[in-house]
Parts: C-alpha cells; sequence; structure tokens
C-alpha cells in the first residue's frame, strides 16, 4: 500500500534552490498530516554535503543520489532514476517545485508513473487523510482546488509561494545505486547569466518595466539596486529586445510571487497577470488611469514613471539611512 511522502528537490552547481527547501518544508507538513514519512531526494554530482544542509528541514530519510552521469540535468537520466526509486519506496505523494526543472520532470514521471499531477500549486489542503491542490487556471483568470485521482500524487509547487520551516532531525541518509540507464540527450554547453544577478523565481521583491519605460531602464534598475531586488520585464519589452527573454514575467515567461511586485509602464495584459497575481502586494505605476494593471494592484500611482521611481528611489535611500 502507498505511503510515505517523497520531496525531490533541486541543486544548480552544487547549490540547493530556495524551491528545495519550500518542498521539504511543505513535504514535512503533510507528512506530519498523513502520519507518515517524509523522504528528501537530491540528485547530482559531488553533493553529498547537500544533506547534512537538508537535515535542517526534517525529512526523516535523505536519499542522496550521486554520480558523475547527473553533474548537469538531463530529463532522461533524471527520470530513469527517480521512477526507480519511487517504484521501490511507493510513495503516495512527491512534492517538488514548478520550476523550469520540476515542470519538466514533474510531467515526465507522470508519464513513466502513470500518476496524477497538480501543476503549479499554491496550497495543499488535508482534510480527513484527503489532500486537495490550489492552483491557478486559464492564464490566472480563476483558482481551482483539484484532487488527483490513484494512489500515486504529484505535486508540483509554486516558487516562493510555500513557507519554509526548519525542523531538524537526526535524518537517516542513504545513497542508492544510480541506474542512469538509457540517455537520448547530453548537454553540450551551458550558458550562464554572470555577476551577482538575483533569480526571478526566488526573489522577494521585484520591480519589473513594460513598453512605457521606452527601453530606458535605468531608473527601474537603481530602485531595484536600492530595494535588493530583481528586475523583471514584459514581453512587449522583451519583443522590442529590451530585456533578455530570462528577464521575462507571465504567461509565456517566468511565473513569481514575490512578496513585493513593482510594475512599472506595464499595462496588465492577461498575459503578464497570469505571471504575477500571486504577489503578495502589487504596486503599479503607469500614467494611463485607466490601465488594467491598476484592478490588480493593492497601491497603485498614475503619473509618469520617468518621475515617480527616481523619487521613490530616493524615499527608500531615505528609510536606509
Amino acid at each position: 500500500m502507498a505511503q510515505g511522502v517523497f520531496a525531490i528537490t533541486e541543486q544548480r552547481d552544487g547549490e540547493l534552490r530556495k524551491v528545495s527547501f519550500e518542498a521539504v518544508s511543505e513535504g514535512r507538513r503533510v507528512a506530519d498530516g498523513l502520519g507518515t514519512e517524509l523522504t528528501a531526494v537530491v540528485l547530482g554530482s559531488g553533493i553529498e554535503g547537500l544533506a547534512e544542509e537538508l537535515k535542517k528541514y526534517g525529512p526523516d530519510k535523505i536519499w542522496v543520489a550521486d554520480d558523475t552521469a547527473l553533474a548537469d540535468y538531463t530529463t532522461d537520466a533524471y527520470t530513469n532514476i527517480l521512477s526507480g526509486l519511487i517504484q521501490s519506496a511507493d510513495p503516495a505523494v512527491i512534492i517538488l517545485g514548478a520550476s523550469a526543472q520540476g515542470k519538466d520532470l514533474a510531467g515526465r514521471l507522470a508519464a513513466r508513473l502513470d500518476a496524477g499531477v497538480a501543476m503549479d500549486c499554491t496550497m495543499i489542503k488535508l482534510d480527513n487523510g484527503s489532500l486537495t491542490y490550489t492552483r491557478p487556471m486559464f492564464g490566472g483568470k480563476i483558482v481551482a482546488d483539484v484532487e488527483i485521482e490513484g494512489t500515486l500524487q504529484i505535486v508540483a509547487i509554486r516558487p516562493n509561494v510555500m513557507d519554509i520551516t526548519e525542523a531538524a532531525k537526526d535524518s537517516a541518509i542513504d545513497n542508492p545505486a544510480v541506474e542512469v540507464g538509457e540517455v537520448k540527450t547530453a548537454v553540450i554547453e551551458k550558458i550562464m547569466d554572470t555577476g551577482d544577478k538575483i533569480e526571478l523565481t526566488e526573489a522577494d521583491i521585484i520591480v519589473s518595466g513594460g513598453r512605457g519605460t521606452g527601453g530606458d531602464y535605468t531608473a527601474i534598475e537603481a530602485l531595484a539596486a536600492e530595494l535588493g531586488a530583481a528586475v523583471g520585464a514584459s514581453r512587449s519589452a522583451v519583443d522590442e529586445g529590451w530585456r533578455p527573454h530570462s528577464d521575462q514575467v507571465g504567461q509565456t515567461g517566468k511565473t513569481v510571487s514575490p512578496t513585493l511586485y513593482v510594475a512599472c509602464g506595464i499595462s496588465g495584459a492577461i498575459q503578464h497577470l497570469a505571471g504575477m497575481s500571486t504577489s503578495k502586494y502589487i504596486v503599479a505605476i503607469n500614467k494611463d488611469e485607466e490601465a488594467p494593471i491598476f484592478s490588480k494592484a493593492d497601491f497603485g500611482i498614475a503619473g509618469d514613471l520617468f518621475d515617480v521611481i527616481p523619487a521613490f528611489t530616493e524615499e527608500v535611500k531615505k528609510v536606509k539611512e
């Protein structure tokens, strides 16, 4: 009989992503509610030390699949190993992050294991042993509560939404045999963003600019620097070539859930709102008083962003002094 909770973590170059701690913390809460054990799983190469870091978040067991073939993420290798581990342990619930990697992996595991999957979830509810998953649908136009049929349930949680809770345990660490199996793809080259750029999906504060910037992000970058924020962009700004696609927030870009989202010169098309509507607080700056973004904003400023943002930045500096 299926029992237990698996939390699949994600690491990059030997460092755990923030969503990994969210997945393990949420896994601990779900496991406690179901009265079962939590197993955290980490895959990669040269990652033995990561198990000690995961102990702080309360897994009963930590499985470390360490192999040179796992140095870079490939769908085939990770799916082959995880599906084998899952079949041997027979958990009831699998939790992982709805990052680009997590979404890819969740879909492949669901197909391989004939399991139901709820993607991009913002809440997991537990009632009398039954799990309900809350997720935005139809581009964020509605929020639905869904249930998964079957004995194995896979849930991918939206990054930066679930609480990270420390509940240290002396977790048992195991190194299962790594059976990579057939892998049809290989990573030939990685081109990474350089510098100290904050990852959008993990940022607590984001300052985004749209068509209203006219391509001039100087003021936005200055405000972001003062706030310790990431810089985002709307699709129109990316299409114009003003910002790279890695900065795009929206349905065809990244989905973000920061504590504070500052939208500058962004009209608020539904495609953009789908990527940031779960932000805790939304501030909109737009000279068009009828812009749709104001209907979603907690605070709105009708004015020219090139006048408002420098004044905003100066006030932030005063508060920090």
